[in-house]
């Protein structure tokens, strides 16, 4: 029996980069050329997932990077070669992948792939891919989306094979490891991220613009109610000098009466005595 050759990262780093290199030249002009509608959704993916990324960094997402992979039973010298529109990987270190992602030298695999086909997209093979990230890959969740038909499909990987995913409560579709669903909202694939929809950069400038301009009357009501207080101040402080004023009055009446009072007192003691010195 032919002993197995131990793995050598550097010989197999060489060899996928230049299978890398052989893919790009091979290219043809067309796979260089985009559907508006594609695009739209690739961009839509990347800025909802650039959201998950900030709460949880150890989900990353990728977009048209080659994938590159052992085939078993194949030349380990020519491996499997695929490019998904994006693809997600589960890993708490940032993954070091320039050209392409080559599977024998990544922690881990892709997570979850992510494909948009438009009647206009002739740049790829979509069948062959499927057959690739089912039986070759092995991708645990693979998402499937026409937008000229609005059309979306979440495919989970159950004993070797990929199973197609059913609606939850809420009519989308999960993928809990990510705690992300994917559902339709104005004919686009969107994300909600443990349970919110995750906005888009127009969405979040709409809500900014908002809250600015409620923060504003904000200010303004505030202000307004700072000088009414202001101006309460001062008439109290008003009221309070003249009660003061009042209470001095008052008690230089009582004091003036007081005297009044203690003269007619005197001048009664003296006329008293005056009538009974009289008598």
């Amino acid at each position: 029996m032919t002993p197995t050759a131990a793995f050598d990262p550097g010989r197999t780093k060489l060899i996928y980069g230049w299978a890398a290199d052989r893919y790009l030249r091979s290219l043809p002009l067309e796979h260089f050329m985009e559907a508006t509608n594609h695009a739209r959704q690739r961009e839509i993916t990347l800025e909802s997932f650039a959201l998950v990324r900030a709460v949880r960094p150890d989900v990353q997402v990728f977009n048209e990077l080659l994938v590159q992979y052992p085939r078993v039973g194949e030349d380990p010298d020519k491996p499997g070669q695929v490019v998904p529109d994006n693809f997600v990987v589960i890993h708490p270190e940032p993954i070091d992948a320039d050209t392409s992602f080559n599977l024998p030298l990544q922690p881990v695999g892709p997570f979850l792939v992510l494909e948009y086909v438009s009647k206009n997209s002739r740049r790829k093979d979509y069948e062959d891919n499927h057959q690739k990230y089912e039986h070759e890959l092995k991708v645990p969740y693979y998402l499937l989306f026409y937008p000229d038909s609005e059309e979306l499909s979440v495919f989970r990987m159950v004993g070797g094979k990929f199973t197609t995913l059913l609606p939850n409560e809420s009519g989308r579709l999960a993928i809990p490891e990510l705690e992300i669903e994917a559902g339709l909202l104005d004919g686009w694939v969107r994300y909600w991220f443990r349970g919110e929809l995750l906005p888009l950069p127009d969405e979040l400038l709409r809500q900014l613009n908002a809250a600015q301009n409620e923060l504003s009357t904000t200010r303004v009501e505030l202000s307004t109610a700072q000088n009414e207080l202001s101006t309460t101040r001062v008439e109290l402080s008003t009221t309070r000098i003249e009660l003061t004023s009042t209470r001095d009055q008052l008690t230089t009446e009582q004091a003036a009466r007081a005297a009044v009072e203690a003269e007619l007192a005197r001048l009664r003691e003296e006329l008293a005595k005056a009538k009974g010195e009289s008598a």
